[in-house]
């Protein structure tokens, strides 16, 4: 007669605090370094702070409440977000101030807000960028008895969402001030969709543009509120947004919202090249954003000379912009040590549960090492964990870090 052990599940990347990375740990794991994490937080609220403007710093990158209420506590404004579903989430783990940078479609979807607005101390923001959003969403909230609150996004021509001109612009917040249960309280843009050559140049004059349709929304008298928003800024060109609203903000008659997000784990891939970009341009920082992410596995064959496979694979790390990063080497069972340098080795290919690694010349690597590895694009990493594990400089677990995906 066979018997079933009544054994508890084990969550994938899950450790007890103190937990050793090298010794304690079932691996993969999703990594974040205490010391940079901090870093990252403090360095982008002082810079925004100091461009005269606020942070809504996007959560969608982590979806980690716990980072969300480090940034509130390092002086965010709010925090954007990009779903109903997600605003539910913050909700529930205390955010009262949401910018939610997306349209607000389906009536389930208004539902979801609709709720939430129930609480007089729940500050809620959704975009519009077409009429038949500005009709659903007030007739919706209209028969629930609620304002909401909405911005206007302004697009570009070949790029995501929002308004193409602007006078469709001026035509939508006219729509807007028709409908009794909407209240204009902004502009927003995105202007991580603009590229090429020209981009610099392309970003700026969108920037320019987006506080300009501002001061003729404001002139026109079609905001809702005497202080209106304007906001912008991904995680590569938020410098050059916060200084075109620095500089043509009209004398601060707009709050200024930036809204970065990826710069929390910062990364060993797109925005690390971003990150030098905006050193370049901007010789008064001294020092930038620092990666905090890596996933640690273990190498688990070694089926011919030169080649290793490790346990990591497109179910654990982001593969959409470029591959994962060797960095370091640990002895599996060792104590807390800087590891070796394997960045000489490369990942040329992941499959769901594999990495394939070309060994370096002069890298000896045995069944059960551990390589740390940096990522790409850290928002489709989070987002193949309900745990990360915060750890300090010995490599021992803080704290285990869920996510609300």
């Amino acid at each position: 007669m066979s018997s079933v052990l009544n054994l508890p599940l084990v969550e994938k990347g899950a450790a007890a605090q103190g937990a050793s990375l090298l010794q304690d740990v079932s691996l993969p794991a999703l990594v974040l370094h205490r010391e940079a994490l901090e870093h990252n937080i403090r360095w982008m609220q002082k810079f925004v702070s100091d461009s005269g403007a606020e942070l809504a710093p996007h959560g969608k990158t982590s979806m980690m409440p716990a980072l969300f209420q480090r940034q509130l506590d390092a002086g965010a404004w709010g925090i954007t977000l990009a779903t109903a579903v997600q605003t539910r989430a913050a909700y529930a783990h205390g955010v009262r101030r949401v910018l939610m940078a997306n349209q607000l479609v389906g009536a389930p979807n208004m539902a979801l807000i609709a709720e939430l607005l129930a609480d007089p101390d729940f500050d809620f923001y959704c975009m519009v960028d077409h009429p038949d959003s500005v009709a659903d969403l007030g007739a919706f909230f209209a028969q629930r008895g609620v304002t909401l609150k909405v911005m206007i996004e302004y697009g570009v021509v070949g790029g995501r969402c929002g308004c193409r001109t602007e006078q469709e612009v001026l035509a939508l917040a006219k729509a807007i001030q028709a409908q009794p249960a909407l209240a204009l309280c902004g502009i927003e843009g995105y202007e991580g969709v603009i590229h090429g050559d020209q981009a610099i140049s392309g970003i700026r004059q969108f920037a320019d543009s987006l506080v300009r349709l501002a001061v003729d929304l404001h002139n026109d008298g079609l905001f809702a509120i005497e202080r209106p928003i304007i906001t912008a800024s991904g995680s590569a060109w938020y410098d050059l947004i916060a200084e075109s609203f620095e500089t043509h903000n009209a004398k601060g008659r707009f709050l200024s919202v930036l809204r970065p997000g990826s710069y929390v784990a910062h990364d060993h891939g797109i925005y690390k090249e971003a990150q030098c970009c905006v050193l370049d341009r901007r010789a008064d920082l001294e020092e930038g954003l620092r990666p905090a992410m890596e996933v640690w596995a273990h190498v688990q064959s070694l089926p011919e000379p030169g080649f290793a496979v490790v346990a990591l694979g497109k179910r654990d790390v982001a593969y959409d912009a470029g591959l994962p990063v060797p960095l370091r080497r640990y002895r599996a069972g060792a104590q807390a040590s800087a590891g070796d340098d394997v960045g000489a080795c490369k990942v040329t290919a992941v499959m769901d549960q594999h990495a394939f690694l070309t060994v370096a010349p002069g890298v000896e690597l045995r069944i059960g090492d551990i390589i740390s590895f940096g990522t790409s694009h850290p928002c489709l990493t989070f987002d193949k964990w309900r745990t990360g594990l915060l750890v300090d400089e010995r490599l021992q677990v803080i704290e285990n870090l869920e996510t609300c995906f």
